[in-house]
């Protein structure tokens, strides 16, 4: 299990980079075997996946599955190819998802979302999409982005807690209803 304290992945906002793209499509191939009949839906979310948004250098994959008590039966798979899970860890506390990291800095971060239950699914495609067409609120995305970082440079605390009023504005604007 990597130490969190030393990877130093949430830390740095690149400049967009197309081959963000070709990444998410090689590990993509990769989850779809391991979901088979099982996956849903899989999408590239999160800030690499909006054209000229500048993100921390990290693919956000969501895929869609059935249901919470499903989710346990992939791990072992997962796990083989560079998906540890930890029970214990924070990031498996939401009833909306399972996340799971993978490479030391973290290179790629996979949720698992539920169709059943939970709106993390429609929430990220609703903003991922509203960004994608509206380029004024993009910008204005990244420029927070960029101050944020230099207030938390660790990209955790303040930096995830300063975005929430304008990721709120910017889900309503997309029509999603939270």
């Amino acid at each position: 299990m990597k130490n969190p304290q030393t990877d130093s992945s949430h830390e740095l906002i690149a400049p967009y980079n197309p081959e963000w793209i070709d990444m998410y499509e090689a590990e993509a191939a990769k989850l779809k075997e391991v979901f088979g009949d099982d996956l849903l839906g899989i999408e590239h979310i999160g800030s690499t996946s909006v054209p000229s948004l500048p993100a921390k250098p990290i693919i956000d994959i969501m895929v869609l599955i059935d249901s919470h008590e499903n989710a346990t039966k992939f791990i072992p798979e997962l796990e083989k190819i560079g998906y540890p899970f930890d029970p214990a860890s924070h990031t498996d506390k939401s009833t909306e998802r399972h996340l799971f990291r993978k490479g030391n800095p973290t290179q790629y971060h996979l949720s698992i979302a539920y169709e059943s239950r939970g709106g993390f699914w429609k929430r990220q495609l609703a903003f991922r999409d509203y960004l994608r067409n509206h380029p004024e609120d993009r910008d204005k995305y990244a420029a927070l982005k960029l101050e944020l970082i230099k207030k938390d440079p660790t990209g955790k605390d303040t930096y995830i807690g300063g975005k929430t009023d304008l990721i709120n504005e910017i889900l309503d604007k997309s029509g999603f209803v939270r």
